[in-house]
Order: structure tokens, then sequence, then C-alpha cells
């Protein structure tokens, strides 16, 4: 069947699918296109042959060739030396409707990752549909009238310039790309972004230039700044160390053509990991490196566009503190679909991946995702882009709705006007009534560091029914350090199985939380106020809670001052906080399964 035949068929057959067309599909008066309710898409015939999903209706459209530019930029406002200009490369993909004088909205996928790395292992260049990300793209949207771009980041592929990772000078070459692409006159003047990893944050550098052009974008585990990408309350990952030079490394042939390619910024950034590791509060230049690195915070305050929001809720990479986190007092997904904004999301229990490449999902371990794999597949998530991408870009279709589909820790999907849940009720855990063993000093208090280890079991939790965590557990921790200096690792698990069910993090010269450290004085007591990577698992009748304080953990460095810098927990002053929600089966969204792959 061809365009909207599907959908006649269906409204004839409305006995069969009855409650699939509710009121709240309505449509606008410029087109008259609904779509079968996301609560009966279980119900429908999916193509799930391939590794990614496909809409229930191929487009009537096909691709033209693809076309190139070169875009001019005057960049000698961002860059100290360098080159005073530089030029975007870009290719896209217009759809044949184009040929009759129909406007196209673009869908665009920016990236440095086009011919990237060393010699004899380079990817794709951007005239050829890239693998996973742009052929998702060509072969679902270009045949419904969207125009496909893939755009290289200054001084990659053939992109001039500094690689100014995650600069100023490379948010105004991906500015200039999207400028371009929503002036041309093929384009109906809206644009979408569309990328998950380095490619979400050229999104998120994308909205903060604040485009008129850019209606929409579609982060998929996208970095929102970097700072809090690399340090979760100051807790330095492993790459914190060597981000910097791993990307510039691979974008240079260490010939003199690179001359072009080098800023002040490169020097920078290599020394910025170690400085911020070592230095801490002593370390306030390198705040300047990482405020022009944070994108999120800008993109609230200069542009006004929607945003679909794609997290895996185990992702190590990109982790979930990416769209649950901020600055003090911030959530930034609350935050943006509070202020106006509409927000969308899809968090689902894999890791660093996309909803619906189920060969990647099942590369997860038990605690980790294992558990919800059988149900993780989005084999329709397709279908929801598109429909986004129908209104936001094409103003077709009635507008979607702004929820979260979120995702537990066994499996069952739901929806969430928002997560995490405003209607969640705090669950106060005394440690002090816990039982904790592991490392002591003199009177009986607990010590982490040097590789020593607190187990702390809390069994008297829930003993009559299951309980819902979802959101952001706290612990306050009540720590006397040694050091200025020291480190908490905190896994939180299921008690009666061991199961993981989540983690934090913490240096405790970021004991206030959030981005800014300060002196600690050794033997002065401080209260460490650590978060939670974000949870939504469930806790079964009867288990108890155990907490295992590590100085370091998975992905993180030891403290920079060593195993001489041990911090003494106290228990009995230190309290875990757990978010609990009530949800009937009502709630449950039943997903699409293929039978078989």
């Amino acid at each position: 069947m061809k365009g909207r035949a599907w959908i006649l068929m269906i409204l004839f057959l409305g006995a069969s699918f009855s409650g699939c067309f509710g009121e709240e599909n309505l449509s606008n008066e410029s087109d008259q296109t609904t779509y079968p309710s996301i609560w009966d898409r279980h119900t429908l015939e999916w193509n799930t042959t391939g590794t990614y999903s496909y809409t229930l209706e191929q487009g009537p459209h096909t691709a033209l060739p693809v076309q190139e530019a070169m875009i001019p930029v005057d960049t000698s406002e961002v860059w100290e030396s360098g080159p005073s200009s530089a030029e975007v490369h870009l290719s896209y993909w217009l759809p044949s409707n184009t040929e009759v004088g129909e406007k196209v909205p673009v869908i665009a996928i920016i990236s440095p990752y086009f011919s990237y790395g060393p010699q004899g292992s380079d990817s794709t260049p951007t005239n050829t549909v890239s693998a996973g990300r742009g052929e998702f793209i060509f072969e679902n949207f270009v045949p419904h009238g969207y125009a496909l771009a893939q755009v290289a980041v200054f001084g990659t592929e053939e992109s001039s310039g500094c690689f100014d990772y995650r600069g100023a000078g490379e948010g105004l070459g991906i500015h200039s790309a999207v400028e371009w692409l929503g002036t041309q006159e093929w384009s109906n003047g809206n644009v979408g972004l569309y990328g998950k990893s380095y490619e979400g944050a050229t999104q998120w550098e994308a909205a903060a230039m604040g485009s008129e052009h850019l209606k929409t974008i579609v982060p998929i585990s996208g970095t929102t700044a970097l700072h809090p990408l690399l340090y979760k309350n100051g807790s330095a990952e492993a790459r914190s160390q060597v981000m910097h030079m791993n990307y510039f490394s691979s974008t240079v042939d260490y010939n003199e053509d690179d001359l072009d390619n080098v800023c002040p910024d490169i020097a920078e950034g290599l020394f910025a990991g170690p400085v911020t590791y070592v230095g801490g509060e002593m370390d306030p230049y390198m705040a300047n490196y990482y405020d022009e690195r944070s994108h999120i915070d800008k993109a609230f305050n200069n542009w006004n566009g929607s945003i679909y929001w794609v997290q895996g809720m185990q992702d190590w990479n990109v982790d979930p503190h990416q769209v649950f986190g901020g600055p003090i007092g911030t959530n930034w997904y609350s935050d943006y679909a509070n202020s106006g904004y509409d927000v969308r999301g899809i968090l689902g229990q894999w890791g660093h991946d996309y909803p619906d490449q189920w060969q990647k999902h099942d590369d997860i371990d038990s605690g980790y995702g294992a558990e919800a794999f059988e149900n993780m597949t989005r084999w329709d998530w397709a279908q929801d882009l598109f429909e986004w991408f129908e209104y936001y870009l094409q103003d077709r279709g009635t507008k979607p709705d702004t929820n979260a589909q979120i995702q537990r820790n066994d499996g069952v999907w739901r929806i969430e006007n928002i997560w995490p849940p405003t209607d969640s009720e705090p669950l106060p855990v005394d440690l002090g009534d816990c039982d904790y063993d592991g490392a002591f000093v003199g009177g009986g208090v607990s010590v982490v560091g040097g590789g020593q280890v607190i187990t702390i079991d809390c069994p008297d939790i829930n003993l009559e029914s299951d309980i819902h965590i979802s959101g952001l557990p706290t612990a306050h921790l009540a720590a006397v350090p040694t050091f200025d200096g020291g480190q908490v690792f905190i896994e939180i698990q299921d008690l009666e199985t061991g199961l993981r069910l989540g983690h934090a993090t913490m240096d405790v010269r970021y004991h206030a939380g959030g981005y800014e450290p300060q002196t600690v004085i050794p033997g002065e007591e401080v209260t460490m106020m650590m978060e939670f990577q974000g949870i939504d698992a469930i806790l079964p009748a009867g288990h108890g809670i155990r907490l295992v304080l590590t100085d370091t953990g998975e992905d993180y460095l030891a403290p920079a001052c060593g195993t001489a810098c041990t911090l003494h927990i106290l228990p009995s002053m230190s309290e875990l906080t757990l978010p609990i929600i009530d949800r009937t089966n009502s709630t449950i969204l039943e997903v699409p399964k293929p039978t078989e792959n």
C-alpha cells in the first residue's frame, strides 16, 4: 500500500481496531492524517527484519542524487589564532517531490565522525549515507518528503579550520550549517537535528546559538555539557584525562596541513583534564574551558524549539545525569518542560544505544539492563519519531503528547507526564538504624579509601509490599576527611538478591553537589549531598537495601590524592532517601515484539 492507503483501510476496519482513534488524535486543519494510538501499536504489524525500526508505511518519494556544499564562515571573532575564516562541508539528499517545486524540511546529522580515524580505518565521508545513523533517516524519512543532510564539524572530513572540541568555534560552524539548510530554495525553513553521543552534543551546540530555523532536536544519549560528562560531582571518569587528545589525534594527519587545524583551545584541552582532576578548587582558570563547553544552559536562554529526548538509563558513556542533572536545584528535563518547551522522552534500560537497535541491546549484564531485555527494543520508535517530525517540521498531524515513556528495570514500560514523576513520596532511611561493617578506626568510625570498603545493610525497608523506586535517590553522608580530597562511590543493591539498582559518586571537595568545588579541612565534618543516577526499579516485598561504599567504581579514577585521603563515614548521622511512586496496571504500555529475531 502507498501513501495513506493503510489509514483508509484501518478506518474501514474500525471495529477490529476499536480504541485506536480517540479524540486525542484529531488532526489539525492543514492535514487530516490520523495515526494509531501508541496504546494500540502492539496490535499492528511491524517490519522487524532489519537492524533498526521502520515507519508503519513507506512514503511515496525517492531520494535524488547526493549534492554537496561548502559554507564559508567568518571565524575571526572565535579563535585567538588560526584561520580568520573556515568552511563547513556538508552533503544532502533531497526527496523527489522537490522536483515539482515542493519545499521540504531537513533532518541533519552533525558529526566529527565522517572520514574519522587514522588512515586505513576511516569511516565514510559525508556524501555516503552513514550506516545506522544517516541510513535510518534515509530509509524512513526521505520517502516521506524530508531532506537528509550530513555535516562535518570544523577540522574534520573536508571542513577546514580548527577542530575546536565542543568549543565556540565548533558551535559557530554548526550554526552556519543550520542557517544554510533553513534558507535554501528547496527548504520550508524548518530544520531538525538527530544523532547519538557526540552527534547529540552538536544538537545542543546548535540550540545554544538560537537559530529560528532549528525547530526540534532529537539528542540520543547526547552530551549537554562537557564538565558533567567527565566529572560526576567531581569524581573523574578515566577518559577525562585524555578526551580532548583522543579526538584531536584522530582528526589530524601530523603534517603541515594540520597547522590550520590547531588553535589555542587544543592546548588548553590537553591540560584541562589533569589540572581539574588534581587541582579541584585550585583550578579557577579551567572553569573558562568548561563554561564555553556547556550548551544546555545557553540553549535554555537562547532557543525556542522542541526536544525529543532519548536516554539509556544504563548508559555509562553519556549517563542519565546529562538529562536529569544540572547545577544545584536544576533538573534539565523538568526545567525545560516546566518552562514551556515541548519535551518528549523515551527512557529505556539500554546502555549507549538507540531505542531500536536490538543487536546492541543484547550486550548487557544483570543489574545493568539485562532483566529488561525482552521488552527493551522499541520497534515502533521510527513511527513515534515520524509523528514528532511530521508535526514540528511538516506542520502535519496532531501535536504529539509531551510525555515520558519510561522502562522499569524489570522491562515494564509505562507513560508518565514527566520523569522523574512529580508525585513521588520520599522514603527516608536512617543509616544509623542499619547494619554496617568494613574498616574502622577508633570510636567505630567506618573508613572509605585506600582500598577499604563499607557495607551498609538495611533489611527492614520493605516488609509488606513491593515498592517502586522512581527518580533520583539521595544519600546525605556525614564524613570527616583526612585530606583536602577523597571520594565515595556508592552502589545500591537489592539486599536479598544482590541485584544492582544504581550508583552515585562524589569527590568530597564537591560535597555541596553540582560543579563547584571548595576546600575541605582535614578533621572537620561535612555532609556529602550525593544524588544517584536516575533509577526506575522495583524492590520486591520483604527485600531490603544494601549500600556498598568504596573510593572508586566502574569507569572512575581513584581520588587524585591516592590512598592518603581516606574519609571517615558516620552512618549514625547519615540518611538515604528513596523516591517512591504507586502505579496501577492502567499506566503500563505494551510495546510491539518481533515474531522472531
